[in-house]
């Protein structure tokens, strides 16, 4: 362990880092978390590595370590155009898969390999090929949030911010939306096209009630309602506005508004909070949080850069069709 001189040097190190970051990580955690934040931004230099982190991850991996941040496919996006040998993905497993599909020359990392995601672990590829099957001549259009296995046997990819557009898209009147009921809903719903649902759903966004945000609502009369397409259609009835994460700071941002209630995952407030600092946020239930994404810890993100493991690979078949699916979905625009 440290002695309390090589603390207090680490500490007077990083101070710069905490002056910026120390409305989101209170003072009484910092001394915890210095140490850790010194030696990952040492390594990822020597190891010329690039760490990714989504919105939902907790604040001292978000604000201290990484240095892309955002949703989970413009992060291997991102990571892609880097000339970083190393890439360390602070998120969930599809994630890691997403970035090794598109940077295959690449080493992905993922700090946590058990961080996984409950909703893209309810569709399997044998359950695609048996629905195309009962449905033939129907496109697939698989959620981003899907193993690379799943993605292989679609036809193309959507994301929550092009999920409409990347289904009017296409040249066909019926289509087969996996794995997400809600966000199947929320298409069906902005689309003349006969859909079928995947009923697969996110438990987190999934768990919001009705009475929760009525109830923020009425507390909150001045706010606005923002909420996730991952939402059941009851809790997007009540927003007023529907968008992904990253289109939820890029409205709130643009907003006169000063209020928001925010209906997806608790970590997205960090970063909401940091970017807006004169508006407020409340978040409608404790229940929006997601297990997994709160998994990866600075310690695992320094044993993982220390080992060089554990290594998400994804094998060259089925990256190849995946890849298939993904570029199909980057030639539709987001919002």
């Amino acid at each position: 362990m440290p002695t309390n001189h090589i603390d207090e040097a680490i500490l007077e190190k990083v101070a710069p880092l905490y002056e910026r970051v120390k409305t989101v990580i209170p003072e009484i955690e910092w001394p915890v978390h210095a140490p850790h934040v010194a030696a990952i931004n040492e390594l990822k230099k020597e190891k010329n590595a690039v760490i990714l982190a989504h919105n939902y991850q907790t604040p001292e991996i978000y604000h201290c370590v990484a240095d892309i941040t955002g949703d989970s496919l413009g992060l291997s996006l991102e990571a892609a155009g880097t000339d970083k040998q190393v890439i360390v993905f602070c998120g969930v497993h599809f994630m890691a898969e997403s970035a090794a599909i598109l940077s295959p020359d690449k080493i992905v990392l993922l700090p946590r390999p058990d961080s996984g995601c409950p909703m893209a672990d309810m569709v399997t590829p044998e359950g695609v090929r048996e629905m195309k099957e009962r449905l033939p001549g129907r496109p697939v259009v698989t959620y981003v949030n899907s193993s690379a296995a799943v993605k292989a046997e679609s036809d193309i990819c959507c994301t929550s911010a092009n999920a409409v557009r990347v289904v009017n898209s296409l040249d066909a009147d019926e289509v087969i939306l996996v794995p997400d009921r809600n966000l199947g809903r929320y298409i069906a719903a902005h689309t003349d096209k006969k859909c079928h649902l995947w009923e697969g759903y996110c438990p987190t966004h999934d768990r919001l009630q009705v009475e929760e945000v009525e109830r923020a609502l009425a507390e909150h009369p001045d706010a606005l309602f923002l909420a996730h397409p991952a939402c059941p259609p009851e809790i997007l009835a009540l927003a007023h506005h529907i968008c992904s994460t990253s289109g939820m700071g890029d409205y709130v941002r643009k907003s006169q508004v000063k209020k928001f209630i925010i209906g997806t995952e608790a970590g997205i407030l960090y970063r909401l909070r940091e970017e807006n600092p004169d508006k407020e946020f409340i978040l409608p239930s404790a229940c929006l949080i997601c297990p997994d994404m709160k998994l990866t810890t600075l310690e695992d993100i320094l044993r993982c850069l220390q080992t060089m493991s554990p290594q998400v690979r994804v094998a060259v078949g089925v990256r190849e069709r995946a890849k298939v699916t993904l570029d199909r979905m980057l030639a539709v625009p987001r919002d």
